[in-house]
Formats: structure tokens, C-alpha cells, sequence
């Protein structure tokens, strides 16, 4: 890390109306300036936000307008959906979250994608599915599909199902050692809607072992928790793995897995729920400062495999029943700086307009949360910034922490009463875009604008070398319109603070 990169989020202790992570911008962007200056990249422009305007920009394989971009950057249209792809099979729907580890060969990249298909058991359409696999469930509609990718010149050199026999397959993280991909179903369904087997479990993607006509068998680990997954994050320090929850409408949980050993996760151990210390079923969800540090607790899942088919409690009750912290819609999560960030896609308190949920709660715009694991304590949980209103972040999801120090977020306007225009996007109600948290100025800037449709933007992670953003296009999830995309992103990186 450079000191740019360890100064980036905190040490900025008060919070102002315009939504900077802090306060004390003009001194610590100075001092970011003398950091870029050693580390040998050029000082920001002071009145340059990001890396400028955005302007439509068509892909360069395709001509089609698909996104908006600043000045210089250019793009690659990857995977879309329905391409015919090595193993024969159709590049399924649903494209989510997504890792980017090195390839096979040099000046190459391989991804590990979701597909987050929530078509009905069995169905056909977009599934990922390949015959004879050693599958978890045989009506199993979702999973994964691995793309190696020539990193100079954008192109897919082969691309199969990596994973398949799950279902709503959305997001997850990398394993310890890059060794692979632990992707999340994001529900709890099972026998009672249809399906062969229960479902709520996180999966094993290996980098190395999958092959055309050949997914990886998909086993569930159990021990670390049933229940409404969305993405993990691996502290390398210890092997322990921090896992987000969205829940809609109702509290969620931020959770970690001890592992007994962290190069075998089947091998079991401890799911917990945090806590804030000294404080019952501490809400999170809104009247948070942005800067404050919260000491925290870790509480037991006592029963983290839960049947809920017969009236269980959920992971979630038995953690709140302990004490602990609750959350709104808990999406993405990565690791970074010594710490793991994660999102709040709803919580804060301007509020979106929608119906409040279950237990009164009236969802805002997003947050973002920094947790620092402790080395001799439960460690400390900090909001490194929370959304004033649709224009600065509506429903952040998927975030990846960048090779320079920076957050990009992905945007899911999952709102239904605050209708959010573009410019740039004319027709469309409802955009979303990639907004970057830029720690030289601790303000949050427009960085990508989906101009083709209202699907949200996903799984965002850069090539191991830092030269491309790649990003999934959601696209629907039971259909084959809009259609999935993945976008490999290229430009003057250095220009900026990403």
C-alpha cells in the first residue's frame, strides 16, 4: 500500500451537508497531492471532479452507444448474452458479480462471473447448465462461467460454465490466495418452491481445475451460513471471511466465518454476527456520523445450516436475539487498505421515497461502511460516507477496492417512488451508473452512465495489472431481454484518482 492508500478513508472525523467523507478535505488533499507526487503519478487537477465529463462513447467492437464515459476511456462489449461460448453452451443471463484474476498465458486475465438467473426450476431460458456435471441440485438454474481474456486487445480467447446447479447465483468474493472464486446464492428457497435441495449456501469457483465440458462440482458450505447471501470479502491476515446479507424490507446482518483452516473452508467453523459494543441491536441504518468509530463485538450463529422449512430461526433472528447490529440490504464487500468495505444499498437517512419495510424502516439512498478487524479486540466498524440524494449515489451494490486507492461503486436503482433521469440517458427512467469515491478529495464522482437500459451495473474489478475495469450489465433475470453484457474498460488511469 502507499500512504495515498492508507490515508484514503479515515482520519476525517466530521460530516458536511454537500456528502464528503469528511471534514479537513483541503489538508488531507494536500497530502494526497505529495503522495501521488512520490509515488510517481502526476497531482490532480484541483478543479477537475474524477476524470471530467462524461460523453456517450460507442463500444469499440460493436459501434453500439451502450455506455457514457469521460474523455479518453474506451471500451469492449464481452460475454453478451447468447453468445455461443467454448463448452457449446450459450453465455447464459443474469451477468453479476465478477472477479479478475491472471490468466493462463501472459498479457491475459481470467474471470470468474455470477449469473444470477431466477427463472423457475428447470426452466431453459438463459440457464446455466451443463449435461452430465456433477450438479447440487438438478433443477439448478444459475452458476458461473469463466472467460479468459486477452488483456491488450479485449479479446474472449475461450469462455465455459465454471459452475452450475445453484440458483440467484449474485454475488461473492475472492478465496484466500486467489486460489478461486466463492460465489453466493442470494435467497433461501428450496423443496417449497420447487427445487431438489435446499439453497441459501456460498460455493467454490477453483481457479485452476474447471475446464470446457468440464464446471466444477458444486457442494455447498453449510457451516458458513444460510441465509440471503450477497458477496465476501477474505481478510488474508487471517483466513476469516466477511460476509454481507441483503434482506429486503427487513433488518440484515454483516457476518464472519473462523474457518477451522482457511485453505479448507469445507473443513468447518464459526459464523458470527457483529455487534456494537455496549449496544443492543445497534441500528445502522440511519442518525450515523460519518468519521465516528464503533467498537465491535462478535456473536455467535449457533445454528448457522438452519431448516427453515420447518420454522428454524433464521440466521438473522438468532443473531439479533444476541444483540446484534442491524443493516439495510447489505450488497457488496471487498477487501482493502487492511480492511473490509462493504455497502448499504438502502440505509441512510435521506430517504428514497419508497414504502417503509416490515419494521417501519424507511429506506434512504446508501451507505458505505469500512470495517477494520481488530488485532487484539472485535475491531471497529466505520461509515466512510453515506448518499445526501439520488444525484450523488442512488442504491449503491457491487464496489471493488481500486489498485489506486479509490472505491468504485455500482449502482442499483432498485427505487420505485424517485424516478432518476440522465442526461445522457434520454428515455430511460430509471439510470444507473458506476460512482467512484475519490480519496484525494473525499467526494463521490460519475465515472460510467448505462445509456442502453435500466439494468444495473455489477460485479466491477480491475485486471490484475490495473489496466482494465471490467463490469457486468446486469440485463434481466428470467429473460433474454435487455441481455447481459460485460464491458472491459480502458484509459488514462493514471489521470485520475481510480
Amino acid at each position: 500500500m502507499t500512504e495515498l492508500d492508507r490515508r484514503s478513508f479515515l482520519g476525517r472525523g466530521l460530516t458536511t451537508a454537500g456528502g464528503v467523507l469528511a471534514s479537513g478535505i483541503a489538508i488531507e488533499t494536500l497530502t494526497a497531492h505529495a503522495s501521488w507526487a512520490d509515488a510517481g503519478r502526476p497531482a490532480a487537477d484541483p478543479h477537475q471532479v474524477g476524470y471530467g465529463p462524461l460523453r456517450r462513447t460507442p463500444a469499440r467492437n460493436t459501434g453500439e452507444e451502450l455506455l457514457a464515459l469521460p474523455a479518453g476511456f474506451s471500451y469492449v462489449v464481452l460475454g453478451r448474452t447468447g453468445t455461443p461460448m467454448s463448452d457449446g453452451v450459450a453465455t447464459p443471463i443474469a451477468h453479476d458479480g465478477m472477479a479478475a484474476f491472471p490468466g493462463t498465458r501472459r498479457h491475459t486475465a481470467r474471470l470468474i462471473r455470477n449469473h444470477e438467473v431466477r427463472t423457475t426450476p428447470g426452466s431453459p431460458v438463459g440457464r446455466v447448465h451443463v449435461e452430465g456435471s456433477r450438479r447440487y441440485d438438478e433443477l439448478g438454474v444459475a452458476g458461473t462461467t469463466t472467460l479468459e481474456v486477452d488483456l491488450r486487445s479485449g479479446e474472449v480467447l475461450r469462455h465455459f460454465v465454471s459452475l452450475n446447479g445453484t440458483i440467484v447465483n449474485c454475488a461473492g468474493g475472492m478465496m484466500a490466495h486467489r486460489r478461486g472464486w466463492l460465489t453466493c446464492e442470494e435467497t433461501t428457497a428450496g423443496p417449497n418452491q420447487g427445487w431438489t435441495r435446499k439453497h441459501g449456501y456460498i460455493f467454490e469457483v477453483p481457479l485452476d481445475g474447471p475446464e470446457p465440458g468440464r464446471p466444477a462440482p458444486s457442494q455447498p458450505l453449510t457451516a458458513m451460513g444460510r441465509f440471503s447471501h450477497e458477496a465476501v470479502a477474505v481478510d488474508p491476515r487471517t483466513g476469516y471471511v466477511h460476509e454481507t446479507e441483503d434482506e429486503s424490507g427487513r433488518p440484515a446482518g454483516f457476518y464472519r466465518f473462523r474457518p477451522r483452516d482457511p485453505r479448507d473452508l469445507a473443513a468447518g467453523g464459526v459464523l458470527e454476527m457483529l455487534k456494537v459494543k455496549g449496544a443492543r441491536n445497534y441500528d445502522c441504518r440511519e442518525g450515523q456520523r460519518m468519521g465516528a468509530r464503533l467498537p465491535v463485538e462478535w456473536v455467535t450463529i449457533d445454528d448457522p445450516d438452519p431448516d427453515l422449512e420447518n420454522g428454524a430461526l433464521t440466521c438473522t433472528e438468532q443473531g439479533l436475539e444476541k444483540g446484534g447490529a442491524k443493516f439495510n440490504r447489505l450488497e457488496g464487500c471487498w477487501y482493502g487498505d487492511d480492511s473490509i468495505f462493504f455497502n448499504s444499498t438502502s440505509g441512510g437517512d435521506a430517504k428514497n421515497g419508497d414504502a417503509p419495510g416490515a419494521d417501519g424502516y424507511v429506506e434512504g439512498y446508501g451507505q458505505v461502511w469500512r470495517y477494520i478487524p481488530g488485532r487484539r479486540d472485535g475491531g471497529t466498524l466505520v461509515l466512510v460516507y453515506e448518499s445526501p440524494g439520488r444525484k450523488e449515489l442512488d442504491s449503491p451494490d457491487n464496489l471493488v477496492f481500486t489498485p489506486r486507492g479509490g472505491i468504485v461503486l455500482c449502482e442499483d436503482d432498485a427505487g420505485s417512488a424517485d424516478a432518476d433521469p440522465h442526461p445522457l440517458a434520454p428515455g430511460l427512467v430509471n439510470v444507473n451508473r458506476l460512482i467512484a469515491l475519490d480519496p484525494r478529495r473525499g467526494e463521490p464522482f460519475e465515472f460510467a452512465v448505462n445509456v442502453a437500459d435500466d439494468s444495473e451495473f455489477a460485479g466491477a474489478c480491475f485486471s490484475p495489472d490495473g489496466s482494465v475495469l471490467f463490469v457486468n450489465q446486469l440485463g434481466n433475470t428470467a429473460s433474454l431481454d435487455p441481455p447481459g453484457r460485460t464491458y472491459a474498460i480502458r484509459g488514462p488511469w493514471q489521470r485520475g484518482p481510480l
